[in-house]
């Protein structure tokens, strides 16, 4: 497997709180990464800095390296660029408030794309990936918040495919859903990554354990263990990774 991703000796603080502490990470391509860890433990954090959302905070100062493909992401790349390549969903739905082919046609519109019949080729192909065309294709011009939260949460996805990632960062997409929701969102993850790599933030064990190819333990602003997700729950090497996993704490 090919390294996509890759942190060097990260370092962040949010003012005077050091949130990051020394992460070294690679991220393989076409993988499903996921990052485990008590609430404020810096995984949510850390996935922010793969597509520098965290520059939106004033307080933040970042110090180390994040790499895309080889390239220093904080010097040598725009950052509306980065956020085409390295997309990004929500832990909340957050459809935009508007019809349902719009939500999935404002990226593509905002990077130039005017053609109609190209708009609605990157619609169907993008509702398409996300399981989302059968369930509404004949209603594509509706408001997209009369959609199931689980449609909705699957819209974003649809949204964030629609400029052709090559990573996709998942942000406890699935924490506010139903299971049977949940589930589809899973098998989604499963199928997206023959095209995309996946790195998502979540609380939920069983579904770490279930999908994820790799798994990264973070405490307190450190990555304690990452490493092949099997191995990470069967056979852990750090004594809080396997208390954690167990449910010991956090």
């Amino acid at each position: 497997m090919a390294t996509i991703i890759q942190s060097e000796n990260l370092n962040l603080w949010y003012g005077d709180h050091q949130a990051l502490k020394d992460i070294n990470l690679s991220i393989e391509e076409h993988q499903i990464t996921a990052l485990i860890g008590p609430s404020g433990c810096g995984k949510s954090t850390f996935m922010k800095t793969l597509n520098r959302m965290n520059d939106l905070v004033k307080s933040c100062r970042i110090e180390g390296k994040v790499t895309l493909n080889g390239v220093d992401i904080y010097k040598d790349m725009d950052a509306n660029i980065l956020r085409k390549r390295v997309g990004m969903v929500f832990q909340k739905a957050n459809p935009f408030p508007m019809s349902i082919y719009d939500n999935v046609a404002y990226g593509p519109r905002i990077h130039g794309i005017r053609s109609h019949a190209k708009l609605d080729e990157i619609v169907e192909r993008s509702l398409q990936q996300a399981a989302l065309w059968d369930e509404c294709k004949d209603r594509l011009k509706t408001s997209a918040l009369g959609m199931s939260g689980g449609q909705q949460q699957r819209l974003c996805i649809a949204r964030a495919l629609a400029v052709e990632p090559e990573v996709l960062l998942m942000d406890e997409s699935t924490s506010a859903l139903d299971p049977i929701s949940t589930a589809k969102i899973e098998d989604l993850c499963l199928e997206l990554k023959k095209k995309y790599t996946i790195v998502m933030v979540t609380h939920n064990m069983q579904q770490a354990n279930r999908i994820s190819d790799v798994t990264a333990f973070f405490l307190l602003g450190e990555l304690i263990e990452a490493g092949e997700t099997k191995q990470i729950f069967l056979n852990p090497t750090n004594k809080k990774t396997e208390e954690y996993i167990t449910g010991r704490f956090g």
